[in-house]
């Protein structure tokens, strides 16, 4: 399978993206607490730009003896939120928080020799 190369390891600040293009086909790579996760920039909701949008952790509701208690956020659960309606994805695996049968295009990247690429 073809590789694009997308940069130097390290290159991409922590929690920052970059959209790679081929062809007609972007897709953003995200790099989080060091590792690196690339996705179809297109929002399976009505085509945003998913990719380009805030990476946030999720929220998680407090509940203590069937109380709430307030929300917190959860830190090991980063969402990518798409720029056009909000639709949230797992950084993980690429399923929307609310829906799993809405999924990103999850792509796999592989690091080699300081470099690292997507395989297409």
């Amino acid at each position: 399978m073809p590789e694009i190369r997308v940069c130097e390891h390290g290159e991409i600040a922590d929690g920052a993206v970059r959209i790679v293009k081929t062809g007609r086909l972007e897709i953003g790579v995200i790099r989080q607490t060091d590792k690196y996760y690339a996705y179809r920039n297109l929002c399976p909701h009505q085509g945003g730009p998913a990719c380009e949008g805030l990476r946030m952790p999720g929220v998680r509701s407090q509940i203590e003896n069937g109380i709430f208690m307030g929300q917190t956020f959860d830190e090991g659960d980063m969402h990518i939120v798409c720029p056009w309606h909000g639709y949230e994805f797992h950084l993980a695996d690429g399923t929307n928080v609310c829906d799993a049968k809405l999924k990103l295009q999850r792509f796999d990247v592989v690091q080699r020799d300081g470099a690292v690429y997507v395989v297409v």
